[in-house]
């Protein structure tokens, strides 16, 4: 026991370091699983914004490139676009759109004088051409120890014509994440160029609205970055300077069409304009800027870049630092710890709850430290973890216990009476393949409930019931000179009268039954949950013998007499009563103490079988206490059989087998709603 106990421990330790082992490796479906968690988050809590906040979109939309033309638009078209955002009152402008090459049209100057006139933001993005990025505009001032070297690097740019870019206020980086493709589900606020940081779009763009000419990177010593200072507004960071995106959905009071801002009535726009911090940008398909939000949804770029502005504005920010991932690692190792320690010590059901409760308990404090303190904590890994490890416990025990049983058949099927086994040794013969049509005694015995029983007991304990239980009832078995079969399961399977001749089977397979109902009392006393058995026994023509090949063989029964006694052990339960035998068994054995429990149907069977209840040994059948009981019996059963309630009847009988058997009051109270089945015994007897 101890061993298997060791194994199960040692098993789940095992587990609790591959789970750790493979969480610290972070492989790409863990990360997949870990991102998609927060985005589902997001989905079910979105952030929260004031309706005033001063960012508005100039949308090149759809509508605007059948209005205007297709793109790329004439800077003389931009220049418009910039100088009616002057005339309305705008306070800062940053264009989400690349001028990298001279206008068709040769109005760059014209476009450079409209940017002059306000402060402007442009933007340069990563490109497979190779430019230089240029240098910021914006100066940095530093803490803490270098950060250059962690952050992104921005190699091979595009970036504006030197006419725009003299004149702009700002410059900032469109690029939104490293990869370059997927969710964006974090935004760089840092590049390095090489040899100084730049800034994303959206920090230009909130440094140049406030006129700060200068952004404080909050650096630590280890190289690594805290946060960003931009004016007024202090942004908290990841260590290589990305922030993670909080998005809301965004209603349409956000986007102005550019079509609009370029008709003649524009001057309608300035109540939405006047003040306010102003992106131009696309959303036209066809101009390959629409991205995957964390919300699921397909948005444009020049959004993402306005959605991190309102976070800045707000301060609502996602954070999740270096020392989340080492809780994160903490937290995986006492719930799986937990799951097998609940598993191995209450067993599969209540670990099952124990597991469920951790599982729930890490997804509500993830949510929790979501949805009140911003912090990015991941439940996904530990829930499979969680799932993963009772998954694995249950299996391990479930297979312990599973080789208990089948070592505990092997044993107990090599159990017959040491002197047929003399007999078999005698004659070798006996043990070839084939078999042989004889007249046996067949008895099957099962547990009831045997599957509640299981859910309750751990499979340890499970497993010391069934040993205890089996070697009871095989010792009766053998003890009366009968054969085990097999064990099957909570079940037994023995017969008689093979592979030797076995004087009065009959006789013996019903005091084994008897020595059987003994030896369950014995073992129920003093236990707290009693155990019952049900037990059937039919005699008749079988076939027997080895039954299988050369090399791997059973030495069993088949025939109509096996299914009957099985449909017999599977009647107890309906009838009442714990032993239940055929007509035949009843003939073959005239001592003993029966009573008629009537013509009962029975699966796979044409006709209703006649039963009998084993009551007792033949001291009972001769006694006079027996004999008044088998009167009061006759009686109510023809009672019955004439269409008469018998009440009186039935209470003699009550008084009578109380002091003779008092598993018959269970048999009593079922026969009355199967009065049917007496009728056929009465007409038997006539006859």
């Amino acid at each position: 026991m101890w061993k298997r106990r060791a194994a199960a421990l040692l098993f789940g330790a095992a587990l609790v370091i591959a789970l750790v082992l493979l969480r610290t490796a972070d492989p790409y479906a863990v990360q997949v699983a870990r991102e998609t968690t927060f985005d589902v988050f997001q989905q079910i809590k979105p952030r929260q914004a004031p309706a005033d906040l001063p960012v508005r979109i100039i949308d090149i939309d759809e509508s605007s490139l059948a209005a205007i033309g297709q793109w790329p638009w004439s800077r003389e078209v931009m220049a418009r676009i910039a100088d009616r955002l002057n005339e309305l009152g705008a306070a800062t402008m940053a264009f989400d759109v690349l001028f990298s090459e001279p206008d068709r049209f040769g109005m760059d100057a014209v476009f450079a004088k409209a940017l002059s006139d306000r402060p402007s933001v442009l933007v340069t993005s990563r490109s497979g051409q190779g430019g230089v990025a240029p240098a910021p505009k914006s100066g940095f001032a530093m803490t803490g120890m270098d950060v250059l070297p962690n952050l992104p690097p921005l190699q091979g740019v595009a970036a504006p014509l030197p006419i725009l870019l003299d004149v702009a206020a700002g410059v900032g980086v469109a690029s939104l994440d490293v990869a370059g493709a997927g969710v964006a589900r974090r935004l760089p606020l840092l590049w390095s160029n090489g040899t100084v940081p730049l800034p994303t779009l959206a920090v230009e763009t909130l440094g140049v609205a406030q006129g700060a000419s200068t952004l404080v990177v909050l650096g630590n010593d280890a190289g690594t970055v805290d946060g960003l200072r931009i004016g007024a507004f202090d942004v908290p960071t990841g260590p290589t300077g990305e922030m993670w995106l909080y998005y809301r959905p965004l209603g349409p009071e956000t986007f102005i069409s550019a079509k609009d801002l370029l008709a003649d009535d524009y001057a309608r726009l300035a109540p939405q304009l006047a003040g306010q911090i102003v992106l131009v940008g696309a959303s036209a398909a066809g101009l390959l800027d629409i991205r995957a939000s964390a919300l699921g949804e397909a948005v444009p770029g020049v959004s993402i870049h306005l959605q991190a502005l309102e976070q800045m504005l707000t301060g609502t920010f996602l954070m999740r630092a270096d020392w989340v991932g080492g809780l994160e690692l903490l937290l995986l190792a006492v719930s799986v710890v937990a799951v097998v320690l609940a598993v191995f010590l209450l067993g599969p059901l209540l670990g099952l709850l124990v597991s469920a409760a951790i599982g729930a308990l890490m997804l509500s404090v993830s949510w929790l430290a979501f949805t009140q303190y911003g912090l990015l904590l991941d439940p996904s890994f530990a829930l499979f973890a969680v799932l993963v490890a009772y998954a694995a416990m249950s299996f391990f025990q479930f297979a312990v216990t599973d080789a208990d049983r089948r070592r505990i058949r092997r044993a107990f099927a090599h159990y017959v009476e040491p002197s047929l086994l003399t007999q078999i040794e005698a004659n070798a013969g006996l043990l070839k393949l084939g078999g042989d049509l004889r007249e046996l005694t067949v008895m099957f015995s099962d547990v009831r409930n045997f599957t509640a029983l299981s859910e309750r007991k751990a499979p340890a304990e499970l497993v010391g019931i069934l040993n205890r239980l089996f070697a009871a009832l095989g010792a009766a078995i053998v003890a009366h000179q009968g054969t085990i079969d097999k064990f099957m399961g909570d079940a037994v399977m023995a017969f008689w009268n093979a592979p030797v001749d076995v004087p009065q089977h009959a006789s013996r397979a019903c005091e084994a039954a008897l020595a059987m109902r003994l030896a369950l009392e014995r073992l129920n006393a003093g236990q707290d949950e009693k155990i019952s058995i049900g037990i059937g026994i039919s005699t008749g023509p079988a076939l027997v013998g080895n039954m299988g090949f050369e090399t791997r063989f059973d030495y069993s029964c088949i025939g109509d007499t096996v299914n009957v006694a099985s449909r017999l052990e599977s009647a107890c339960k309906e009838l009442g009563y714990d032993i239940l035998v055929t007509d035949q068994t009843r003939l073959a054995a005239p001592d003993l103490a029966f009573l008629p429990a009537g013509h009962i149907p029975l699966k796979g069977i044409s006709q209703p079988e006649p039963v009998h209840l084993l009551i007792g040994s033949a001291e009972l059948a001769a006694s006079a206490g027996f004999a008044a009981l088998r009167a009061d019996h006759d009686a109510v059963l023809a009672a019955w059989a004439q269409g008469q309630p018998g009440t009186d009847l039935l209470q003699r009988c009550l008084a009578s087998a109380s002091s003779i058997d008092a598993r018959l009051a269970g048999f009593y109270q079922r026969a009355k709603q199967r009065q049917q089945d007496f009728a056929v015994v009465l007409d038997a007897r006539r006859s």
